[in-house]
């Protein structure tokens, strides 16, 4: 899901008002999550975990309608690039081979609800097995993946979801095709998506093996400050009451705020990191007993992204600092007794490699 620096700043009309993004009140921690995941969504996917009724389907929503129109193949139920063969369904990759033209169209991003009762039939997409051995063609009715290619696939309470489906979300967003086969036929269509995973801690928490592939974990709280909670209450209502003007007085944030994370992904491919610091996060996961290299792998990632965000072209030990705990708190080794590391363990082990903060 990249968008180009020309893209069209201004969104479309939807007969539905979204809640604008840039009103939404705190949960910094979760909207910083999500958009460093737009800029460079081979970060992983975020898990956002937190209490009921803290906006996190809100917030979502709200980015998805945030983001500039793509450019898709017209009529394609993969969203497929028009010149990208890695993000093309095979027709229209056969049509392009053949040095066709195919038909375009602008499309506003998917954001794709997961429902927690979905079968793998309409999570993954089935063939038509009659079909294909009567007439001889691969009749394949797309599923819930197929439409979230270039888009945000949301789960709620995805630590409800069983477990077989969460390994099949994990491996079509790791490596962004999803694969369907069914008697002998196999068909393939890209699936490359920004997974967004959410759930309440007090229903069970996801397997670490499953909470691992998340590339960042988002901690939200309720929020306590009676007066940001006033603040939260007259928004909404504001927003309820009259969405045309209440959308209008936040349009200059809105377009600001797109604008810069279209130029975020354009700066994001020149973006360094000092050799000593890469060093230095290596020491960070390896310190913290993390296994794999994916933390590693991560955190370099989301601290280029914020880099960008930023208009940086560099980054810092504070950048690093900033997205250190969103991206290793959940692979820390902990007490079965315990809930998800808060930071305070990232961060300690972080100051004793890299110093305090400033």
């Amino acid at each position: 899901m990249t968008f180009t620096a020309d893209a069209p700043i201004k969104t479309a009309k939807t007969t539905r008002p979204v809640f604008p993004f840039t009103a939404i009140v705190g949960q910094e921690e979760m909207k910083l999550a999500l958009i460093l995941n737009i800029i460079d969504p081979k970060i992983g996917g975020v898990m956002i975990m937190g209490d009921r009724g803290t906006g996190k389907s809100t917030t979502i929503r709200a980015l998805a309608d945030l983001l500039p129109e793509i450019e898709v193949v017209a009529e394609d139920p993969f969203n497929s690039h028009p010149s990208d063969p890695e993000l093309m369904g095979d027709d229209v990759r056969a049509m392009v081979d053949r040095g066709q033209e195919p038909p375009l169209a602008k499309k506003k991003v998917q954001m794709v609800d997961l429902p927690l009762g979905a079968t793998e039939d309409r999570v993954c997409g089935t063939i038509d097995i009659e079909k294909a051995l009567s007439e001889g063609v691969k009749a394949f009715e797309p599923g819930l993946l197929a439409r979230a290619n270039r888009g945000i696939l949301y789960v709620d309470e995805v630590n409800l979801l069983d477990d077989h489906l969460v390994d099949v979300l994990l491996d079509s967003a790791a490596s962004g095709w999803n694969t369907v086969e069914r008697e002998g036929i196999s068909i393939r269509h890209p699936a490359r998506f920004v997974l967004v995973g959410s759930g309440n801690p007090e229903e069970g928490e996801l397997r670490p093996q499953l909470l691992d592939r998340f590339g960042m974990h988002a901690q939200i709280r309720t929020v306590k400050d009676p007066e940001l909670r006033v603040q939260i209450v007259e928004q909404r209502t504001e927003f309820d009451q009259n969405p045309p003007t209440f959308l209008v007085s936040y349009q200059t944030k809105q377009d600001d705020l797109q604008r810069n994370i279209v130029e975020a992904q354009t700066r994001l491919r020149g973006m360094a990191i000092d050799y000593d610091l890469r060093v230095k996060i290596s020491q960070l996961c390896s310190e913290l007993d993390v296994d794999g290299l994916r933390g590693d792998i991560v955190t370099n990632r989301a601290a280029k992204a914020l880099a960008a965000y930023e208009n940086r072209t560099e980054v810092t030990v504070e950048d690093i600092r900033r997205i250190a705990p969103l991206c290793l708190r959940h692979r820390l080794r902990k007490d079965p007794m315990e809930s998800t590391d808060s930071g305070n363990k990232v961060e300690k082990v972080f100051d004793t490699i890299f110093g305090p903060a400033a």
